[in-house]
């Protein structure tokens, strides 16, 4: 039986991890469109936020359909974890091939003429701003799509296992047995 349970939580997590990562997918579509149109940059950091919320219900969904209504936090926290780690490999793929073949140094492009209306803007204490972005885009010019991925890849596995965390101890459930007492 516990052989069953460990199947049924790998492939559930798989499923679901599939469908968290397709909504990460179409989320990240967001990101290159928002960054010259704010309304969509805001979208996609609405739609993050809802993120925790679409794993605590894929996860209840998983306790009520294959657990009986019960899971603990240790079993919800593995179920949780599998399945942001599908999500992520997932979506890492999406993120290679958006930019490896699609971005050729679009996002950098932008980022760099946000940086020169900056600087001519002339307001006053931006100086040391301006030259931090500026290193920083000096840095991020020189990875390579690969270096980017792996980077994005750990953050989602990080910042998702952590999360995993709170959703498993929101989720968790036992059924108290109730015992009956006969009166003598």
């Amino acid at each position: 039986m516990a052989d069953d349970n460990k199947n049924n939580m790998t492939r559930y997590a798989m499923v679901f991890g599939t469908y968290m990562g397709l909504f990460w997918i179409a989320k990240f579509i967001l990101v290159p469109i928002g960054v010259t149109t704010p309304f969509l940059l805001l979208l996609f950091f609405c739609l993050t936020l809802c993120v925790p919320f679409l794993g605590y219900y894929y996860t209840k969904m998983y306790r009520d359909r294959v657990c009986g209504g019960q899971i603990s936090f240790f079993h919800a926290w593995t179920f949780n974890l599998f399945m942001f780690i599908c999500a992520s490999m997932l979506t890492a793929v999406a993120h290679y091939v958006y930019f490896a073949f699609i971005d050729q140094g679009y996002l950098i492009g932008v980022c760099k003429d946000m940086l020169a209306t900056i600087e001519t803007s002339n307001v006053p204490g931006t100086e040391v701003y301006v030259t931090q972005v500026k290193e920083s885009i000096d840095i991020l010019e020189a990875l390579t799509p690969t270096d980017i991925i792996l980077q994005l890849l750990v953050n989602n596995v990080y910042n998702c296992s952590l999360l995993s965390i709170i959703i498993a101890l929101i989720a968790k459930r036992r059924i108290k047995q109730t015992t009956m007492t006969q009166d003598q």
